[in-house]
């Protein structure tokens, strides 16, 4: 059996989850959820990432300790994921003792690429990262994403010889070994490596910084939080051991943000050649959500909750808007209004009207007795292209031709017509016809919307109709 492993870049836990955490979620899970329908021996992670600075601070500010801190939020996260309806097989905390035990020992593997030196440079705490001359410049020395000044940092660390694999990461890339998905994103981290990698920072001293993973042999030093974060993708399997490890590395599919894409297409990839691993099959490198053409911040009042979205008009609705409407490839914008739009719209109106005037008229004029749907037919080849590509939106595109295609035929064929013309066997044909096509858009359905897939195919399963409680999406009114 074909196996198929899928991972997400993993979350700081120093506030709850926004709605660019739910797009890295969904859109492993729709990956996870259409290669199990093909049959493959799935695993999908997800997890936590809780070390650092930033945790330690935001402890400090609770007044507890970090690692009381993250236990008392991850749960929230966990609870999140659930809402969301992510199948994950996996759930990785940074903090739990298997995970800590198996990233000594990558620190140990990659040993010949590690050495001390003393660094000195502008670290910002809320990106856990060290910037660059030009960067804290052009910036006016302040962190545009956390608006705070960087801090001087002059101190002895651990390095990790990153200098050492940039053509190896580069040729990888460029004869498709890694893909890096979309193409304009490898062209970015192409340029990247084109200009060479320089060794990095990978420790911080324990005296400043207590919250991480020791070095082995060196209490004096903790991991830096960004590099013993990433080595989640294998820990979580039990590298080196442990017959997952070795049954699903390498990952098929890592899911990340755009902003991050370097850490996963360059330095990820240059640990994993240091371990002697295999690299990622794909990496697949999402945008960002706006809000009004806007990036969302409290203090424009523009921030979408995912959880309020959800609780509000069930998380098939929310599922469905984000790998629709929001641009697989590019940034996106999501606003109530343009969200109820769509929900009433495309959602109550195309697909939830079909299922009931479908679900009704067998009712009627066949006293719920559909007899045999033979499948359809329909061509799904540019379906299941636009899901190898991680274009979400270009597949549920598909499925909504299939839905209005649907709702076309139904106006046409008129069935309360023929059946005024007294022609069973023609009126027996088109609702056996239209049956079968709404099966097959159920089908489609499933890594997107697996609740509503899984209503429709209760309704119209076995060969008869079992009538829903009420519609599938009920009317929204308006929100400015």
């Amino acid at each position: 059996m074909k196996k198929f492993y899928v991972c997400t870049a993993i979350p700081y836990v120093n506030a709850k989850a926004h709605i660019g955490h739910a797009m890295d979620f969904l859109y492993a899970d729709i990956l996870a959820r259409y290669h199990r329908q093909q049959g493959e021996n799935v695993r999908f992670s997800i997890g936590t990432d809780e070390h650092g600075a930033k945790i330690a601070e935001k402890a400090e500010e609770q007044k507890v300790t970090p690692q009381a801190y993250t236990d008392q939020i991850v749960p929230t996260w966990v609870e999140f994921a659930k809402l969301a309806n992510i199948s994950n097989d996996y759930f990785i905390r940074t903090t739990h003792p298997e995970h800590e035990k198996r990233a000594g020992i990558i620190w140990k593997n990659l040993s010949e690429y590690i050495y001390k030196g003393s660094y000195a440079g502008w670290y910002c705490v809320g990106c856990e990262e060290y910037k660059t001359d030009t960067h804290v410049k052009d910036t006016n020395g302040v962190c545009p994403l956390h608006n705070r000044p960087y801090d001087k940092l002059e101190e002895e660390n651990y390095f990790f010889r990153l200098s050492a694999f940039s053509d190896t990461v580069k040729e990888a890339i460029e004869a498709g070994k890694m893909k890096v998905v979309p193409e304009f994103r490898k062209k970015e981290i192409l340029n990247v490596l084109e200009e060479g990698l320089t060794d990095i920072s990978i420790s911080r001293p324990s005296g400043k910084i207590s919250w991480g993973i020791p070095v082995p042999g060196d209490t004096t030093q903790v991991m830096y939080v960004w590099f013993e974060a990433l080595m989640n993708y294998i820990t979580v399997l039990g590298y080196p051991d442990h017959a997952d490890f070795k049954t699903y590395w390498p990952a098929d599919v890592q899911v990340v943000g755009k902003d991050i894409l370097r850490f996963h297409a360059a330095i990820w990839p240059s640990m994993l050649l240091g371990l002697k691993l295999p690299l990622p099959s794909v990496v697949y490198a999402h945008g960002h959500v706006s809000s009004g053409g806007q990036k969302m911040s409290k203090s424009l009042g523009n921030v979408i909750d995912p959880v309020e979205v959800i609780e509000k008009y069930g998380v098939d609705p929310f599922r469905y808007y984000l790998a629709r409407h929001i641009s697989s490839y590019d940034d996106g914008d999501f606003t109530w209004e343009k969200y109820t739009e769509v929900y009433n719209g495309e959602l109550a109106n195309e697909l939830g009207n079909a299922v009931s005037r479908i679900a009704t008229m067998v009712m009627k004029y066949q006293e719920g007795v559909i007899g045999d749907i033979p499948p359809a037919e329909h061509d799904t080849a540019s379906y299941r292209e636009a899901l190898e590509l991680c274009r979400f939106d270009r597949a549920l595109e598909d499925v909504w031709d299939q839905v209005r295609g649907l709702n076309q035929y139904i106006e046409e064929e008129k069935p309360w017509q023929v059946a005024k013309e007294n022609d069973p066997e023609h009126l027996q044909e088109v609702l056996v016809y239209m049956c079968g096509a709404l099966l097959e858009i159920a089908d489609l359905l499933v890594p997107f919307m697996p609740e509503t897939a899984e209503k429709i195919k209760h309704i119209f399963a076995d060969g008869v109709v079992r009538m829903p409680d009420g519609p599938l999406f009920p009317k929204e009114e308006k929100q400015a």
